[in-house]
């Protein structure tokens, strides 16, 4: 949507909703679309994803944070923000809608099954993919790449890496490929259990 259009559409929705002593503003998140801040009495909107959403989102997300303003920081997402979100027009769903656009971090993460995840931030630890079951297992282990390309992980992701291999019986290894590799292994073996030895909550 068009970030001038946007911005009307928030002072409009604002100004209707009682809210006209409050400031709005764009601010340049991409992780969330919208923001309200009680202390300040300002509901902001992330610029880059509003330029991808449809009306139909932004106008969901600024109610979304119109009825945070309306209920109060106590209610957070709870039933008394739902209840006033709903009131107000809002779909009352805590998160954009699954469908809707969204902006790829630089580590971009593919499991074997070819699902995709992405981070603004380098994965400190291996990890598993949520798609192909909720609990941990080596088989199902992402590899990541930082803008295309393999990069560093870091001491403690390549320490966890070689515990992975030692977990299926091989020579540990890290580096470009480790990660394809010890899964494959794993799944040949059928060695996809949950991995014991690792921090595993802190991964998640």
């Amino acid at each position: 949507m068009n970030l001038v259009a946007a911005s009307r559409l928030a002072r409009e929705l604002m100004d209707q909703h009682g809210l006209k002593a409050w400031t709005f503003e764009f601010d340049d998140a991409v992780r969330r679309a919208g923001m309200c801040s009680y202390g300040n009495q300002r509901i902001s909107l992330s610029a880059p994803l509003t330029r991808i959403h449809d009306e139909r989102e932004v106008r969901d997300t600024i109610l979304h944070e119109v009825a945070h303003a309306l209920a109060g920081p106590k209610a957070k997402h709870g039933p008394a923000w739902r209840d006033v979100a709903v009131r107000i027009g809002c779909s009352g769903r805590r998160c954009v809608d699954p469908s809707a656009p969204s902006i790829d971090g630089p580590w971009v993460g593919t499991c074997p099954d070819g699902h995709r995840a992405t981070r603004f931030r380098r994965p400190s630890g291996i990890m598993s993919c949520r798609s192909c079951g909720p609990r941990f297992t080596v088989a199902n282990l992402i590899a990541w790449t930082y803008k295309g390309r393999n990069a560093a992980m870091g001491e403690r992701y390549d320490s966890q890496l070689r515990g992975a291999f030692r977990e299926v019986g091989e020579v540990p290894a890290t580096g470009p490929g480790a990660e394809e590799r010890v899964a494959r292994l794993a799944r040949e073996r059928d060695a996809g259990t949950v991995m014991e030895p690792f921090d595993l909550g802190a991964l998640r």
